[in-house]
């Protein structure tokens, strides 16, 4: 394994070095089958997955750390999908518990996961040199693209130009088909996508109810995290007194310094405040919500040097954050981490975004197609990625009119196919935070599992039109899903019924069709959706759902108000003929009663039976020959 690590390693460098050897005024040239440029969570998981997939592959990546907000921001406790062991974030999580040499990282209160950030950017590294399809240039980052017109109107990217940090030096990289994995969506912008920035009024978003009124435009705070750790009694970590740095820029964040109500948590005291992001080996991520470190900028459309100077002024506030905890909190034992981030400052390589521009793609989800899956909408049926989280919005630190944002519970929930696939762009796919979706769905939508795994679908996206050599327009959803269920990963939010179950597969299948429905339930900051896999079924509820999908029965069947036996399958679904269906009618009334199935044995014999993963779908969701 060392052998094949050093030698991809050696490799890439090599073709960088004879390649600019040809002709030192020119850019470095590098060809492959897919792209993905930024390194964050989404794009770290498509170029993974991509290579596995069989695709060649080239990974841009802005840091020295791969995963972005999972690591090189140091956001290392993670938001949802506890429940939901799916795809490549089971991977991640398992490789994270055998480091750890246990099954529970629940050490801080904010999430069921910590891990400390150089230990996930070691698993991503070691699954990333695992593959022989993948080159990663780290510390590259994406300069201008070139792009071509098509005589249909249509456009389709032929090449990326990055420049490296380290030397200044240009690699145009050409490929068949580019991953946006961006943090704030450049690639996309630079390609002409259409696309939105910020809160939407209700009658752009079409989401009635959620009570938004002004601050169009603006999106969530940021946060420039920070790992810090107790060094142990009598010592002293107190960093030199920030600028501009006053207690009163903190007051409130815990119950030691404030009794107000102005503070988001209560009965918070400093030491629970630290315990919020608390990690393994002393150490705290500082990414608090209340009067913390929390900080409104919109980069968005802003130069570099604007970014580096906005993202400065972040950095700052969390410096500040962290002299106040170490003097007016009297926390001087506790100071940044010094094995954790290789910087001069020893603060996270990239900030912790939130929110950047997000695609006007073939589909945009919105709220309503979580909440009433099936019934406002067929969205479910086109899953790749999958979360649990509620919607979760940062807006305290707007310095203007703070959007009145009112949030209704949901259910878990299935990224739509369609939410990374631009309409106009023949060859693009985006990922991590940047998907079609409303401002308000971002608020749950952006959350580390879902954006590894979403990413994770990018990747086999991408691998696939290269295989077919087609249009990611034209790329099949139930392809797709297909492959992702071959990778363990889920399309439907069933908690019931895990991976390793061998009925597994087929419920998925069959839920993703619409022929059976399971049952979303809010439970706090933990929402579920149950497939009840071990209870029965009415016959009368799987005619409503069989209507859905395209069938009626031709006969009456028998006991309606009863629960499903093996004759009611086969009178419904199978293709027989009216004469043929009376006739079993008529044993079904003369015999004994066959046995009640559970809905597990059910979905079995469907997805046997009627095969239902043959009959493709529309980026809608709708069915090619109809429903």
């Amino acid at each position: 394994m060392k052998k094949r690590i050093f030698f991809q390693a050696f490799l890439a460098t090599f073709l960088l070095s004879i390649l600019a050897c040809t002709d030192p005024g020119q850019p470095n040239l590098m060809e492959t089958d897919v792209v993905v440029v930024g390194g964050g969570t989404g794009g770290t998981a498509a170029a993974i997955q991509s290579a596995r997939s069989g695709a060649r592959t080239i990974l841009v990546c802005e840091s020295p750390w791969l995963g972005g907000m999972l690591t090189a921001a140091g956001v290392s406790c993670t938001d949802g999908n506890h429940k939901l062991p799916s795809g490549l974030w089971e991977e991640f999580r398992k490789a994270m518990y055998a480091h750890y040499d246990t099954n529970n990282l629940a050490t801080g209160w904010v999430s069921n996961f910590n891990f400390e950030p150089h230990v996930g950017a070691q698993i991503f590294q070691k699954m990333a040199e695992a593959e022989p399809n993948l080159i990663v240039l780290y510390e590259h980052q994406l300069q201008n693209i070139r792009i071509k017109t098509l005589a249909d109107g249509n456009t389709k990217l032929e090449s990326v130009f990055v420049v490296s940090k380290q030397d200044s030096s240009v690699v145009n990289i050409t490929a068949k088909v580019f991953v946006d994995g961006t943090e704030l969506g450049d690639l996309m912008a630079m390609a002409g996508c259409p696309y939105s920035v910020g809160l939407e009024p209700e009658d752009v978003s079409g989401e009635i109810g959620y009570g938004v009124s002004g601050a169009y435009g603006v999106i969530q705070d940021l946060t420039y995290a920070a790992i810090v750790k107790d060094y142990g009694p009598g010592t002293d970590k107190t960093i030199p007194k920030p600028a501009n740095y006053t207690d009163e820029e903190f007051a409130c964040s815990n119950n030691e310094d404030c009794n107000d109500q102005a503070k988001l948590y209560s009965n918070v005291d400093a030491q629970k405040m630290l315990d919020y992001g608390r990690l393994p080996n002393n150490k705290y991520m500082l990414n608090w919500p209340s009067n913390g470190n929390d900080f409104y900028t919109n980069i968005i459309h802003s130069s570099e040097p604007g970014r580096i100077k906005a993202l400065d002024s972040a950095k700052q506030k969390t410096l500040r954050f962290i002299y106040y905890i170490q003097t007016k909190l009297g926390r001087k034992s506790i100071g940044l981490a010094d094995d954790e981030f290789n910087t001069p400052d020893l603060l996270p390589y990239i900030a912790y975004h939130r929110e950047g521009r997000r695609l006007e793609g073939l589909i945009r989800f919105r709220s309503a197609d979580m909440i009433q899956p099936g019934k406002e909408s067929l969205l479910y049926r086109t899953g790749i990625s999958v979360g649990d989280y509620p919607i979760d919005h940062h807006h305290r630190m707007y310095p203007g009119q703070q959007p009145d944002l009112t949030f209704v519970p949901v259910p878990s929930y299935a990224i739509p196919a369609g939410s990374l696939i631009p309409e106009k762009v023949i060859n693009l796919i985006v990922c991590d935070k940047g998907i079609s979706v409303s401002n308000i769905m971002n608020g749950t939508t952006r959350l580390q599992p879902v954006v590894l795994l979403t990413g994770q679908a990018a990747g086999i996206m991408a691998a696939t039109a290269i295989r077919e050599k087609i249009n990611v327009q034209d790329i099949s959803v139930r392809t797709i899903q297909a492959q992702l269920l071959k990778a363990k990963a889920h399309i439907m939010t069933y908690v019931d019924v895990l991976p390793e179950e061998p009925e597994w597969t087929a419920i998925q299948q069959v839920g993703a069709s619409g022929l059976m429905m399971g049952e979303g339930k809010t439970e706090g900051w933990s929402n579920r959706t149950y497939f009840y896999p071990d209870s029965t079924l009415p016959v009368k509820t799987l005619i409503a759902w069989a209507a859905d999908y395209g069938v009626r029965p031709l006969v009456a069947l028998p006991d309606e108000d009863e629960n499903i036996t093996l004759s009611h399958l086969e009178l419904l679904l199978l293709n027989l003929t009216r004469v043929q269906k009376e006739k079993m009618v008529e044993d079904y009334n003369n015999n004994p009663k066959p046995p009640v199935l559970t809905r597990r044995d059910i979905a079995v014999w469907i997805d046997k039976n009627l095969n239902p993963f043959t009959r493709e779908i529309f980026w809608d969701g709708s069915f090619s020959d109809g429903y």
